[in-house]
Parts: C-alpha cells; sequence; structure tokens
C-alpha cells in the first residue's frame, strides 16, 4: 500500500458568517406537506409520530376526568405544590402510577390522559418514571414550568471509573445484574417500562435503592425475551437479507410476544466480515459480540406453523443466523446469536409539553461549563428525558438548562417527534461519551425546530436509521458517531461551530466514548465514524446519510472569521455511498482512519460522498417550508466531469527558490459539475509547500488536488481555482483532471 501525505491546507477565508436563518419552528410537518420519495434516496415520508400524523390536540384527550390531572388536583390529591420548597417527586410519581392503572389499559392515541402543571418550580430528587401509556406531561410554558432535579444519595453514581472521571457502568453491580443494564444511565424523566422478568425478581427484591433500577426493564432485554433464528430456505447462512420482510425463526423458543401488530427489534451479530466490511480491521482494539445491527419493526404477520414473522417494511441489513454462519471465524472464541427480540412491554404515546427543566449542582459554576469538554461532577451525570423501549411519543415546546448529561437521549426508541425545544448547556460533556443530543437505536423520528446551544454533539449512532433532523440551530457538530447508522435526513439547519468548539478544550475528566484522550483536532460541522476510530465503541457509520440544504459553517481560529463548509445547497451529499451501495470514506484509494484531520477532504467523485444529485427544492422532505408549495421539485443528476471540465495553469508570481501558481478549472457543459480533481507530476528537486481552496494529496512526485468543501460545484460556463507554492523552478507535466488531459498553460 502506497501511503499519501496530506499537505499544509489554507483554508479560504470568507467574510464573518452571520449567524443564519437559526431554529425554523413551526414547520408544517404533517403528512399531506411531505413529498413522495425522491428517486434514488430513502422513502421519510413515514418519519415521527405515527408515521405522519399530526401531534395531539385538544380533540385526542380522554374526556373521563379521572384522566386530566389538573394543576389544583395535584395539589389537593399529590401535595405536588409550586415553590413550596417540598420534595414533589413521590408525589409526580403517584399522580403518574395513578393514570397508568386507571386510565391506560383504555387509552389510546386518541384518548390521552394529561397531568397538568401550574407554573412555579418544582422540585425532584430521583427518577420519574413515565410508563403509563397515551399520558401528556403539560406545563404551563417552558419558562414558566420549571422541573429542578438535585439528585439524591440513592440516585447519584456511587460507582466510579478508578480515575473518578466517570460513571462505571460495568463496576456497579447487584446479584446477577450490573449497571449497564441502565444504560444509557439515569434521568430526570424516563420513558421506560419497570417490568422485572420472573428470572431476576428475587434479585431484584433485595437489590438495596440504588441498584433496584438496575433490573427494572429486563422484562424486555434480549437475552431474555429474544429468539434465535434460522436459515432462509436457499440461504441457510443468513435468517433474513437486506430487502427481506420475511424472517425465520429458530425451530425452538417461545412466540407468545411475537403477535401482529407488536414491535420486534431484528438484531443481527456481528462478524468479523462485518468488521472487514467497514475497513475496522486490523485493530488494537478488541471486536466485539454485540448486534450492532438492528431496527424496531412491527410485525405484520407471525406464521407459527412455518416459525416465520412478517415486518411491515424490508430490512436494511443482511441477517446471519450468527456471528459465524457467514463463513467467519468467532470473535473472542464464542459464537453469538442473532435474534428476534420482542419489545414485550413497550411505552407507547407519551408526550412531554410546554415545560423546563434544569438539574442543580451547588458549589458549580454554569459558566465553567460553556465549552468546557470534560466532566464536572461525574456522579452526577443524569439526562433530562430518556426514551427506551418507547414509539410514538413526543416531546414540543420544552427547555432543558444545564442537564446532568443528555437533555434528551434514546435507546431503542421508534417513531418520537422531537419538536420547538431549546436545549442549552451539560454539566458533563466529557469521557464516557456525555452531553449530547442523543439518537441511539432510534428510528423513523423526526427532530425539527430545535435550538441546541453549548453541547457536546448532535449525534445519531448506534444503528439509529430513517431519521429527519430539519430546520433546526445548533452550535455543535452533526455527529455520525458510528455503530452503522444509516439512511438519515439532514437538511435546513443552521450549523455554526465556534472555534471553542474542539475536544481539547478541556479542564476536567477528559476524553471520548471508548477510552482514550481529547485530540489536538476540531470538530468541523459534521463528523463521520471511520472504521478503525468508531471500532473503540461499536463500528463505523453506515450508508446513504444525506445532507441536504444546510447554512454549515466553522471557525478554524479564535475571533477568525466562519469558513462555508458542504456550501452548494442544493447538491445532495450522500455520506458512505457510492450510488450503488456503502463506500467508507478513502483518501486516494486508502481508507480513512480517522475523521480528525481529514475534515476538508474532497471524498466526491467515488471516495465516500455521492454528490451526483441535486434537488431544485428546498427540502426533499416538505413540499413547502414556508407555506408556499415549490414550483415542481425535480432530482437531477449531474453532468460527467471528465465531459465537462478543463485545467488551466498559470504561473503567477516567481523568486529565486521557488514559484506561485494557480489551476483555474472551467465548466464546458450545459450541466453543474459536482466534483473535480486535479492531478499532475513535478519534476524532481520540485516540491509543493502549501496550497489553498483544495485539498491535496501526494505520493512521490505525483499530486492530486481535490475540490474543497466550498468550491466543488462548478455551474455552467462558471470556473472554480486552486493555487499552490512550490520551492524549485519546475512546472506541472502530465496534467490531467478527472482523467482527461488539461488544457495547457496561460
Amino acid at each position: 500500500m502506497v501511503a499519501t501525505a496530506a499537505l499544509l491546507q489554507v483554508p479560504p477565508q470568507v467574510a464573518d458568517a452571520a449567524p443564519g436563518p437559526g431554529a425554523l419552528p413551526g414547520l408544517d410537518l404533517g403528512a399531506a406537506n411531505r413529498r413522495a420519495p425522491v428517486s434514488g434516496l430513502y422513502d421519510w415520508s413515514k418519519a415521527g409520530y405515527r408515521g405522519g400524523a399530526a401531534l395531539p390536540g385538544s380533540g385526542e384527550v380522554n374526556p373521563n376526568a379521572t384522566c386530566q390531572v389538573t394543576a389544583a388536583e395535584l395539589a389537593s390529591q399529590y401535595n405536588v405544590k409550586p415553590d413550596d420548597g417540598a420534595d414533589d417527586t413521590n408525589g409526580i410519581q403517584s399522580a403518574i402510577d395513578g393514570i397508568k392503572s386507571a386510565c391506560s389499559p383504555s387509552g389510546s392515541y386518541t384518548k390521552l390522559s394529561t397531568i397538568t402543571f401550574p407554573a412555579g418550580r418544582f422540585d425532584v430528587t430521583h427518577e420519574i418514571h413515565v410508563d403509563a401509556d397515551y399520558l401528556i406531561l403539560r406545563g404551563a410554558g417552558k419558562d414558566a414550568t420549571k422541573f429542578v432535579y438535585e439528585p439524591d444519595a440513592n440516585t447519584l453514581y456511587d460507582t466510579l471509573t478508578p480515575d473518578g472521571s466517570d460513571w462505571d457502568e460495568d463496576g456497579m453491580t447487584s446479584g446477577a445484574g450490573k449497571g449497564g443494564w441502565l444504560w444509557p444511565g439515569r434521568g430526570l424523566f424516563r420513558v421506560q417500562s419497570r417490568g422485572v422478568h420472573t428470572s431476576y425478581s428475587s434479585d431484584h427484591a433485595s437489590a438495596p435503592a440504588n441498584r433496584k433500577d438496575i433490573f427494572e426493564g429486563t422484562i424486555n432485554v434480549h437475552w431474555k425475551a429474544g429468539v434465535k433464528l434460522r436459515g432462509k430456505p436457499g440461504d441457510t447462512a443468513f435468517a433474513a437479507r437486506t430487502g427481506d420482510k420475511v424472517v425465520h425463526l429458530a425451530s425452538s423458543g417461545a412466540l407468545t410476544s411475537l403477535a401482529a401488530g407488536n414491535l420486534v427489534n431484528i438484531r443481527a451479530a456481528n462478524s468479523r466480515k462485518f468488521y472487514e466490511q467497514q475497513q475496522a480491521t486490523p485493530t488494537t482494539f478488541p471486536l466485539l459480540n454485540m448486534h450492532m445491527r438492528q431496527q424496531i419493526f412491527t410485525i405484520a404477520a407471525l406464521d407459527t406453523t412455518a416459525r416465520t414473522i412478517t415486518l411491515d417494511k424490508p430490512l436494511e441489513y443482511d441477517v446471519p443466523v450468527n456471528s459465524t454462519s457467514d463463513g467467519s471465524s468467532p470473535i473472542d472464541g464464542a459464537t453469538y446469536d442473532s435474534k428476534a427480540a420482542p419489545l414485550v412491554d413497550p411505552v407507547l404515546g407519551v408526550g412531554f409539553e410546554n415545560l423546563g427543566f434544569t438539574q442543580d449542582m451547588p458549589g458549580l459554576n454554569p459558566a465553567e461549563a460553556n465549552n468546557n469538554y470534560g466532566n464536572m461532577a461525574p456522579a452526577a451525570e443524569m439526562h433530562g428525558i430518556v426514551f427506551k423501549w418507547a414509539a410514538n411519543s413526543w416531546v414540543r415546546g420544552i427547555r432543558a438548562e444545564m442537564t446532568g448529561s443528555h437533555p434528551i437521549v434514546t435507546e431503542e426508541a421508534k417513531n418520537l417527534q422531537i419538536v420547538d425545544n431549546e436545549l442549552h448547556g451539560s454539566w458533563n460533556k466529557g469521557k464516557g461519551g456525555n452531553g449530547y443530543f442523543r439518537g441511539s437505536r432510534v428510528w423513523d423520528s423526526l427532530y425539527a425546530g430545535n435550538t441546541s446551544t453549548l453541547l457536546r454533539h448532535f449525534t445519531f449512532q448506534w444503528s439509529a436509521a430513517g431519521n429527519v433532523v430539519i430546520g433546526n440551530s445548533f452550535d455543535s457538530d452533526l455527529n455520525l458517531h458510528g455503530g452503522w447508522e444509516r439512511n438519515n435526513l439532514f437538511e435546513l439547519n443552521t450549523v455554526k461551530v465556534p472555534y471553542a468548539h474542539r475536544s481539547g478544550n478541556c479542564r476536567a475528566n477528559c476524553g471520548e466514548e471508548g477510552g482514550g484522550g481529547p485530540d489536538d483536532s476540531n470538530w468541523f460541522p459534521i463528523w463521520w465514524g471511520a472504521g478503525k476510530k468508531a471500532v473503540k465503541w461499536s463500528g463505523a457509520t453506515g450508508y446513504r446519510n444525506v445532507f441536504f440544504n444546510n447554512a454549515m459553517t466553522k471557525q478554524l481560529a479564535d475571533n477568525g472569521p466562519y469558513n462555508d463548509f458542504y456550501a452548494d445547497r442544493h447538491r445532495v451529499y450522500s455520506f458512505g455511498w457510492d450510488g450503488t451501495g456503502y463506500k467508507h470514506l478513502d483518501v486516494g484509494g486508502i481508507p480513512i482512519a480517522d475523521w480528525a484531520k481529514n475534515e476538508q477532504r474532497d471524498y466526491t467523485g467515488g471516495h465516500g460522498v455521492d454528490a451526483t444529485k441535486t434537488d431544485a427544492a428546498s427540502s426533499l422532505f416538505l413540499k413547502s417550508v414556508d407555506g408556499t408549495p415549490p414550483s415542481s421539485p425535480s432530482s437531477t443528476t449531474t453532468q460527467t466531469p471528465s465531459a465537462c471540465l478543463n485545467a488551466t495553469f498559470t504561473r503567477k508570481s516567481v523568486w529565486e527558490s521557488g514559484y506561485g501558481g494557480a489551476f483555474s478549472i472551467t465548466n464546458t457543459c450545459s450541466a453543474a459539475v459536482g466534483s473535480w480533481a486535479v492531478e499532475f507530476d513535478l519534476p524532481s528537486g520540485t516540491t509543493i509547500t502549501g496550497s489553498w481552496s483544495s485539498v491535496p494529496t501526494r505520493t512521490g512526485q505525483h499530486y492530486r488536488f481535490g475540490n474543497a468543501a466550498h468550491n466543488g460545484s462548478v455551474k455552467p460556463g462558471g470556473t472554480a481555482t486552486f493555487g499552490f507554492n512550490a520551492a524549485g523552478q519546475g512546472l506541472p507535466v502530465a496534467c490531467t483532471i478527472a482523467g482527461t488531459k488539461c488544457g495547457g498553460t496561460e
């Protein structure tokens, strides 16, 4: 393998970018305003609450007064009163439990219960379990109703890593259980079943107060509820393939919870061949027996005789019977089974509306947390709202300020709608992966009109798929964190990332998920999980994650200007995609080992980002963004570069030891070109010492200059330029652009 060396890059300097339009609250997200699927792209038309249904209004509230807990009833029946300084946790929990018992069994998406909180402060000391189906928790306004969380001794993590920098979920044990079963960790509100699997009943009963929640929700865990799989006829190594709807179950195993209409997670075992596909091997990090590829589906049909289930939509990944059935050798000496894991007790139809929350940390200064990517209080890494084994739920009109870790986080959730919220700051944004606006193992969900500031990342990870992120405002990166996340759409977002937003800006308990300290790179508006990097915690980012019509800028120095990033607003950038299948990002054919220091390279033109498609509309998801229907949106494929581009070299200046040169690239065709690359040789004795407006690589005396993020698109008759400085007087020879001979020298 030939090594390539990156040259000094001087980023293009543009005028200081004014703040973009910011969040776009109030978008019409209804099914009638959604576009039909665009040819060659994923179908996002069913993203969000109930596959595109409007969020509930007054007409969907249960008319039974028992199922509408008013502010007065909260005070009189549950002793939950604002601003009285008393602990409101148990009273709020009792109100939820009352709804769960009296109303949830007969409730529905058109018969929702409500608990209404008045304006004022409510004090909470331990996690509130919101496991009553079809329930809205509603405040008097995001700045009026405020929940203040101050975790008590039985909520704070009492087991930290040996260096005290992070919660040690593996070291937190009780009976047969461990803290990892709590993942992603404790929160203020937890939308998750408290059901305990019968095999853990004794452990749960004997566990101390700060360990009981380890066993809550185990009714859903795949190692208890999951059913093993068998090979499909004619393809016995796999229970199902990409595009299949029928999954073949093993000949034994209870089918009790696998009924039509129920939810099931199809979990595909990792294999060595799957890791190889991700360019994650060889690696010094341990490969893991786990289910990186997974997704929650609705069961359309169960055949108990043939022992098959039919899913409501096609699979997006192959499902081997186990980790060795595809011909791989075992990982860590063991064979790991794929599973069809039913959600035995999912939580459905829960909404949070018009309220605010914060985590109180006496003795800590919120200003010290600004752009501090470390953990200030590791024992208090509590989240705001946690969705786990949940579906068809929503958060709208809330304001989160200074949570212990993630303000909103998912772990196995489907068809959520997170809209028109404000999320500001976290006490912990360091080692272990804290302080994200985090979508992990979340599917077919919609994030719209939100404002996020002073958090570590917005992330999709761990097989997140089919989600839409539209019209949000971020001052952090859009982070494809790894774990085969795929088919997600990012559009119409304003992403303005300051220089201060970087992993090295950290004062204590620094590091990343999977171990290791901060690096000296900057976080750009996009982060992509390369196989050799993300294998530390999961694996590479998956295929066809699409960026379209975003206003993305990055500041590269303190008080410096903001530079455009992927600035062609009508070009469809599909990451991890070559037009037909998965493609790991590479430079000169060599897969990148880390996104850090490679953010500004050009991956179009066959290097992992498919940019051949454009679209005339402002949105791939919505027909109308501002209430005015667009004029006939249409997708097109751009002209082949080799047929259209001409490159001309000019020596701009000469001095005793070298010269400065520039190339001008002209598009001679009638359609736009989405990317370009100029290649040439220099005579021995001449080398390039610096360049600008391009992404260069070198192999010996052969140089390649790909376009930068800001100048890849060349309109018909338009030009793009880049330049370099050379030591020595030799001029470029054997010059080509897209494989065609350059036009000469001016």
